[in-house]
């Protein structure tokens, strides 16, 4: 089963990695957001039929929400992707995500504010749009030294083992792919039937957590060491944490999701620095007939 599953993953990574395939999604978000552009200035003049005005808006800058919502989507196919490479970029990922939310948030507030834009309307939300912008900007620059410390160390030393853990979590990604499948075409049917979809974004996060435990308890199958499991529980918590900055208002968004990383990150640092000792001590206890 994990060899048929691998090779289903394999291909789906690398049509996806593909240079065809990354030009077709930037293609894909140019057209959205003209299209979203021309359909809007179209809606403004009242060139559009009653019925689809109605459902149309007259802001400009619904035209990068939508634009920014199909990047989105598109980030989050990758991070599910990466879920086979290794925990600590899965766990970057989630953060990326989360930094381009943020961006989303600044321009999803323009969308409140009438055209042209003035002072008096935009006065009320600045705070916000401030505390969004500069908290992807943080996330941005803590990513960086996050990335920094990303060590490729084998989660054991048998070969057989490490593709059986690889295996299973491209077993893994395989179904939070579908599980992101049918939250898109539930949120796509309560869309055609005019009814409020579902928080798409915070859903999945939610999914995800469940998926970062299931990926932490999945490990304890080929290592029991202690510095890999608090590591792996410890980044599980910080994505709970990033979860709950997605509830939040602007500012507060802002703030968790850099608590978060900040956690991730000194999880980072703490096991590149203590984990040899830490694995060190017990074997030479064991070796001297310490138990």
């Amino acid at each position: 089963m994990l060899a048929g599953t691998e090779g289903v993953f394999d291909r789906l990574e690398r049509v996806w990695a593909s240079a065809l395939t990354q030009r077709r999604v930037g293609t894909v978000l140019v057209i959205t957001f003209l299209g979203a552009l021309a359909a809007i200035e179209a809606n403004r003049r009242g060139w559009w039929p009653w019925e689809v005005a109605a459902a149309l808006p007259t802001n400009h800058f619904y035209a990068v929400d939508l634009a920014f919502t199909l990047l989105l989507l598109f980030e989050v196919i990758a991070l599910v992707l990466t879920l086979a490479q290794s925990v600590s970029l899965s766990v970057g990922k989630q953060f990326e995500i989360l930094s381009l939310i943020l961006v989303r948030q600044t321009f999803k507030e323009f969308t409140a504010f009438p055209e042209p834009v003035t002072w008096e309307a935009v006065r009320p939300a600045v705070l916000d749009m401030a505390a969004a912008a500069g908290g992807a900007l943080v996330i941005f620059v803590g990513l960086g030294l996050f990335y920094r410390q990303q060590k490729d160390v084998p989660l054991s030393a048998d070969p057989d083992a490490r593709w059986s853990y690889v295996a299973s979590k491209k077993l893994v990604a395989l179904a939070l792919l579908l599980v992101l499948g049918i939250i898109a075409a539930g949120d796509g049917l309560r869309l055609a039937r005019g009814l409020e979809p579902y928080p798409f974004f915070e859903t999945f996060y939610t999914v995800l957590i469940f998926s970062d435990v299931l990926l932490v308890l999945l490990a304890l199958r080929y290592s029991s060491t202690y510095a890999v499991v608090l590591r792996n529980s410890g980044f599980a918590v910080s994505t709970v944490f990033l979860r709950l900055a997605l509830t939040g208002p602007p500012l507060a968004k802002a703030g968790l999701g850099v608590g978060a990383l900040a956690l991730a990150l000194a999880l980072r640092v703490a096991y590149n620095r203590l984990a040899p000792a830490l694995v060190a001590v017990p074997e030479e206890g064991a070796r001297a007939g310490v138990r």
